[in-house]
């Protein structure tokens, strides 16, 4: 592999605990019981609406989606301030700049925060690219944001590995034809993962593996 191509929510950014916290509290108004990581994963998929209806057990409402992702963000934003880089992180961005290879960030998060983000933690500088979410709905899919990501790199993506916590990533590599290895820290369970057919590891060292 000539290229890395990083997921950040789950992947590189470890934050499960507030993203099982920010859900938590937007659904405490509906009386759902709290989950903790694992009840979380068996319920999470892409379009994340998906996801809340599954939560809910029905249908969103007009413009209930809308407000239900709003809220989600306001918690989120104020629980992320704890959270920190994956462990190994730091090392695989760090190892794979010193052998003289490319790497770059692909997240359906706001692009303006993810920007700041990866600044203040010290690792922008390791990517040739940084997309985030500029336009469209949120909590959409990643494959046509992963199309756009490739042309701008400009590079083959048969030489591209793709490192991810969900099948969302899976399937914006297949849909490229980069190759790409799943990552259980984040909000996928491991069943799932192990679903694709894809390797699936439980450290990003594990992952990094894959491009060497």
């Amino acid at each position: 592999m000539k290229h890395i191509i990083w997921d950040w929510n789950g992947t590189l950014f470890h934050d499960i605990d507030a993203v099982v916290m920010a859900t938590n509290e937007v659904f405490r108004p509906y009386g759902v019981a709290a989950f903790d990581a694992d009840g979380f994963r068996a319920a999470y998929t892409r379009p994340i609406w998906v996801a809340y209806e599954r939560i809910l057990g029905r249908a969103l409402e007009e413009g209930e989606w809308e407000r239900l992702d709003q809220a989600f963000h306001d918690h989120y934003h104020r629980l992320m301030i704890s959270c920190a880089l994956a462990e190994d992180a730091l090392h695989c961005l760090a190892t794979w700049a010193d052998r003289g290879r490319t790497q770059s960030l692909l997240s359906m998060w706001a692009h303006d925060r993810l920007v700041v983000k990866a600044a203040e933690l010290g690792i922008a500088g390791y990517f040739s690219r940084i997309d985030g979410l500029s336009s469209g709905a949120p909590g959409g899919g990643k494959a046509e944001h992963m199309v756009a990501h490739i042309e701008s790199l400009a590079m083959d993506p048969a030489e591209v590995l793709v490192i991810g916590d969900s099948l969302d990533d899976a399937h914006a590599a297949e849909h490229v034809g980069a190759k790409a290895v799943l990552y259980t820290g984040g909000m996928t369970s491991r069943v799932d993962l192990a679903a694709s057919g894809l390797p699936v590891v439980d450290t990003l060292a594990e992952a990094f593996d894959h491009a060497r």
